[in-house]
């Protein structure tokens, strides 16, 4: 080989290797976001969009999403997370509780009467996850990008109208997590589990006589083409019951990204999501409920006095819990203070 070819080669390999080495900082990379809500509703609207379009601001356009709502990377809502963390999706949006049990710790927070409202339980939510390794270790395999609450549950249903504890017997009702269902049972109704994109159905087939749902998402479904009768609870009250949410990445993808798109996610995710998530969701419930209005369904708020029935009903949950949880291990009694704790000094 001659001296020039040589040289020839040589400057062929140098740009070759900058050819693999440069865009590696400039690469775009787009993240399949997957969720089981209907495009219009407020979570993939008022949470998931935002949040896409802020990491796409902060990185120059590098970061994109894919968004797949309604389940159209197929599967069933309760697979969300196994989806994320096998990398069918890169970011997921799901609860928790639509896999019963497998959860057991993030669950404290979906007992009944433990919450106020979601700006200061999801922060709360998030404290405990941070600060409590066996936690961490119910959501290993995925990166949790930020954990939450929604705003107060309440009733709803089709023929009856619920006022007091003896009005739930013999209804058949959704709930959406484990621990709402023992609520329901606790109440005296027969608890059907089901994620959110069935219940619309089962209420037209009369498969349910209702369900436990907070406001927002009930437009997104024309549920309260199918309701009649909503039940508030005493707005001075503690919630009847909400459920955890949980925004995760597939830590490959996450490790794949270089440097200052990694620092982008860390960015927008965690203690600062967590709170406008929650704050977002407190502020959905009037137009939610809205919808409910202008279609002349009928509505009746619980009064503390009768909350207390449902209370005193619902009180052996904490225990069972707590007996859960200590047989896997655990400290079931210091979790659920501490869970308590951290929700009182978020409410602050």
């Amino acid at each position: 080989m001659t001296t020039t070819k040589r040289a020839l080669l040589a400057a062929l390999t140098v740009t070759g290797a900058l050819t693999i080495t440069l865009p590696a900082q400039a690469q775009e990379v787009t993240l399949k976001v997957a969720h089981f809500w209907p495009p219009g509703a407020m979570a993939p609207t008022k949470v998931i969009q935002p949040w896409c379009d802020k990491i796409n601001k902060d990185s120059g356009g590098k970061l994109k999403c894919q968004i797949y709502p309604a389940m159209q990377l197929g599967g069933t809502p309760a697979q969300l997370f196994d989806q994320a963390r096998d990398g069918v999706a890169d970011v997921v949006y799901t609860l928790p509780g639509y896999t019963a049990g497998r959860f057991p710790l993030a669950e404290v927070f979906e007992l009944p009467f433990m919450n106020e409202n979601a700006e200061a339980s999801s922060q709360a939510v998030w404290e405990y996850y941070l600060t409590t390794p066996a936690v961490q270790k119910e959501f290993a395999g995925v990166k949790p990008l930020m954990l939450h609450t929604h705003d107060e549950g309440y009733v709803h249903t089709k023929e009856k109208q619920i006022k007091t504890l003896a009005d739930f017997k013999g209804l058949k009702m959704r709930a959406p997590t484990r621990q709402t269902n023992k609520l329901l049972a606790k109440l005296g109704a027969a608890p059907v589990a089901m994620p959110l994109p069935a219940v619309p159905e089962a209420m037209s087939k009369g498969v349910i006589d209702g369900y436990l749902l907070p406001w927002e998402v009930i437009p997104s479904v024309k549920l309260h083409e199918l309701t009649k009768f909503h039940t508030e609870t005493d707005p001075k009250e503690r919630a009847l019951y909400s459920a955890v949410f949980l925004m995760a990445m597939n830590p490959a993808k996450y490790d794949s990204l270089p440097t200052d798109l990694k620092k982008v996610i860390d960015n927008n995710s965690g203690a600062a999501l967590v709170k406008q998530t929650g704050k977002t969701w407190d502020e959905s419930a009037t137009a939610g409920r809205k919808v409910a209005e202008e279609r002349k369904n009928t509505f009746y708020t619980v009064p503390a006095s009768e909350l207390a029935n449902w209370r005193g009903a619902s009180a052996s949950l904490y225990d069972e819990w707590i007996a859960e949880v200590t047989a896997k291990g655990n400290d079931g009694k210091a979790l659920l203070a501490k869970a308590q704790a951290l929700v009182k000094k978020y409410e602050k």
